[in-house]
């Protein structure tokens, strides 16, 4: 999918979410499981490899085990020191539901900060995109939230 492709259809999501409300949370909150960081060139291969600790055993359980702690339970500041504790906040999806977690708790600040670093991680991250546009919506931002998607 190119790029324009992604965000016009992130667009989309956004405005149906703000239609139909908790109808739409669950696709937006996402899977259980994270998903694979962006291709990257097989020659320029780093030594600490992300797409290795995604197929850890001990990694998916306590991305599982946080995740549950947000969407389950509602947990957040314990979700956000287990997702700590995972010590891969360069992984997308775990920046992602940290920043996701401050969000819910009210830390703006902390959470622009956590959106920024999965996109930096992947820049085509869906679901921080459409948290991102939710945080920037939350600040009365409604401008920058169509042009976080746009």
């Amino acid at each position: 999918m190119t790029k324009l492709t992604i965000r016009v259809l992130t667009l989309a999501m956004l405005s149906t979410a703000l239609v139909s409300g908790p109808v739409l949370k669950a696709y937006a909150a996402g899977s259980d499981t994270p998903s694979a960081p962006p291709a990257t060139d097989t020659k320029h291969k780093k030594k600490g490899d992300k797409s290795s600790s995604i197929d850890d055993p001990k990694f998916l359980e306590g991305y599982r085990t946080a995740y549950t702690t947000i969407y389950d339970r509602h947990d957040y500041a314990s979700a956000i020191e287990q997702l700590k504790a995972l010590d891969r906040e360069d992984v997308a999806d775990v920046a992602n539901l940290i920043g996701y977690s401050y969000r819910k708790l009210g830390n703006y600040q902390l959470s622009q900060a956590y959106y920024q670093q999965a996109l930096k991680d992947d820049p085509n991250h869906v679901r921080t995109w459409q948290y991102y546009a939710m945080w920037q919506l939350e600040r009365g931002n409604r401008e920058q939230a169509q042009l976080s998607i746009t």
